[in-house]
């Protein structure tokens, strides 16, 4: 026979009940909430009956302390305990499963076997073998690859049955609520709903200031929400008109959230919204896409490019130090050469490599090189006036 619970046991089942972690899920055709036995001991161990009071021992100072005191709960009925049972797939759905994905492998051979069948090179061994390669790369590639979506965990569903021992055992093992106490939140606002439907009923009995001024809140409310309820309407007329007018090109909303899923102060921002969706905005978007594409296109050409002028760049070097060369020599019998010979010769003969020549010296060196030019056109001139 077992007793009625103490004070002292319901209190401690109440804090289990709204502080340990629970799950709910249907057993028997009902709904019910679970909680695991290990998360029970650690949620008690945390509790205050686990601090020792002054001249009070504490009541949980190790594990086992506490599944000896859970035993007592589960007899006095306050939970039981549950056997999870593991839903298996019928047998219809595997063998569909299974044929799906032969089908699909047969499909995928089909197609690679198709573009392979030019090539008669390899031989049909070194073809089987590529074939395995590439599916094994291209699994790999599919899981490497972000923009690719993940592949759902599938959670095995079990269902819950009444366990035949009925034991506490700290541990993986489930155990299902019985005890269902009000919470004291859930009291407070009864209570209050309770206080307001009657003091509605009262309401004749209430002072006339009172009356009063609910009469005028009432106004108040009804005249907003009619507010509300016009302007919905009117920013719809709005938006005909406008799209009357300009025949389907400019779309513009007045309180575009008014009526959307949103906070009260979001529901009035942004004021309004336009939209141009004309021949030009369409324009506007191919221009867009192109230019992207042509920059990807200028990307990978530059890259080409500047390899080439590398190597051109590389060939006219050598071309224009040959050429360099061969024009020293060619412009080496001009006058300034000849008389860099002569200045050269002359500092040889004093034995210094450079002299620095005053200005009497060039003036001479002047005036003999206009003597030798008219002595040249006197000679020039003589035998023509001999034939004369």
């Amino acid at each position: 026979e077992v007793g009625e619970p103490f004070k002292e046991e319901k209190a401690v089942a109440k804090y289990l009940r709204f502080n340990c972690p629970t799950k709910s899920t249907n057993m028997m055709g009902h709904r019910v909430d679970y909680f695991i036995a290990s998360k029970a001991v650690d949620c008690l161990l945390d509790s205050k009956w686990a601090k020792a009071k002054k001249g009070e021992e504490a009541l949980f100072t190790t594990r086992e302390s506490v599944v000896d005191y859970c035993n007592r709960l589960l007899k006095k009925q306050f939970f039981h305990r549950a056997l999870k049972v593991m839903k298996m797939k019928p047998d219809k759905d595997t063998k569909k499963e299974k044929e799906k994905g032969k089908a699909e492998s047969g499909k995928e051979e089909e197609k690679k076997s198709k573009k392979e069948g030019g090539k008669d090179e390899k031989t049909k061994k070194e073809k089987e073998k590529e074939k395995k390669k590439d599916g094994e790369k291209e699994e790999c590639k599919k899981d490497e690859t972000p923009g690719t979506p993940k592949k759902k965990e599938t959670k095995r569903k079990f269902k819950l049955e009444p366990h035949e021992d009925q034991v506490f055992l700290d541990g993986n093992e489930v155990y299902v609520w019985i005890y269902d106490p009000v919470h004291f939140k859930t009291f407070a606002m009864g209570l209050v709903l309770v206080i307001a439907v009657i003091a509605a009923t009262l309401f004749p009995l209430w002072p006339a200031e009172m009356r009063v001024g609910v009469y005028y809140l009432s106004v108040g409310a009804g005249c907003f929400v009619a507010s509300i309820l016009l302007l919905a309407v009117a920013r719809c007329i709005l938006f005909l008109i406008i799209w009357l007018i300009t025949g389907g090109r400019h779309h513009f909303w007045f309180l575009p959230n008014l009526t959307a899923d949103v906070g009260f102060i979001d529901s009035f921002r942004p004021l309004y919204t336009h939209e141009y969706k004309g021949p030009k905005a369409d324009l506007k978007k191919e221009e867009k896409s192109e230019s992207k594409k042509q920059q990807k296109y200028d990307s990978e050409e530059k890259s080409d490019s500047e390899k080439k002028e590398d190597d051109d760049g590389k060939t006219e070097a050598t071309r224009n130090s040959g050429t360099d060369g061969s024009g020293g020599e060619r412009h080496s019998d001009t006058d300034s050469d000849r008389r860099e010979d002569d200045r050269s010769q002359h500092s040889s003969g004093n034995g210094n490599d450079f002299e620095m020549i005053t200005k009497e010296e060039l003036e001479q060196q002047t005036d003999e090189g206009d003597c030798e030019e008219e002595e040249e056109e006197d000679t020039e001139s003589r035998p023509s006036r001999e034939k004369s």
